[in-house]
């Protein structure tokens, strides 16, 4: 509960950040989408400004409840970790450094991939220069999110959600089987050294 906590005051303090570093990156960019108002910002405090000026300061937390739901990521990366290595410790007793690394690898890639249809929401809703459900035009609400994702699939079919997760999964991937390999290489030290400490009391 807590590290969920952590996790929503983490997406509710930086994702303003976010939504400025997004559209800083985008500026410049062609888009065939019609409907996308091109940005002209000198700078990170100048973006605040007229994002600010133009749409409104809530404009800043564009894309939020995605990002909430995906705080869940860490969640389901860590529940497939675990899963994989209950199953490969029933065969053998220990887990190697290149079972941590591989299954820590899988975990990720498979957290990734689930989720990632909400990051390409989220990056959309962080740019925020598109037409929105007429409907509601409360950004970042769970009917524009879903309405996306619909609109999304319309145009360029079901891998239209996909679409960039091969970067992502790079990205990621490696950084989670290093940080899962330490993770255990961690843990293994902790308990021999608490062994070795126990043993002396006695």
């Amino acid at each position: 509960v807590l590290c969920f906590a952590l996790g929503v005051a983490n997406v509710l303090l930086t994702t303003p950040l976010w939504v400025v570093n997004t559209r800083l990156k985008l500026q410049g960019a062609k888009f065939r989408n019609e409907d996308i108002v091109p940005t002209n910002y000198k700078g990170i405090i100048d973006a605040f400004h007229q994002i600010i000026r133009d749409e409104g300061v809530l404009a800043l937390w564009n894309g939020t409840f995605p990002s909430l739901l995906l705080v869940f990521n860490p969640a389901i990366q860590f529940m497939f970790y675990e899963g994989f290595k209950r199953r490969l410790l029933k065969k053998q007793l220990h887990l190697t450094s290149l079972d941590a690394f591989v299954i820590g690898a899988i975990a990720k890639a498979v957290a990734t991939t689930l989720t990632y249809p909400l990051q390409t929401v989220q990056s959309i809703l962080r740019f925020g220069r598109h037409r929105l459900n007429p409907e509601n035009r409360t950004l970042g609400s769970l009917r524009n999110v879903l309405y996306l994702l619909q609109q999304r699939v319309r145009r360029f079919g079901l891998m239209g959600l996909y679409k960039g997760l091969e970067a992502k999964l790079l990205q990621t991937v490696l950084t989670a089987a290093l940080m899962f390999l330490v993770y255990e290489k961690l843990t293994a030290a902790t308990f021999t050294v608490m062994g070795l400490k126990h043993s002396r009391r006695h």
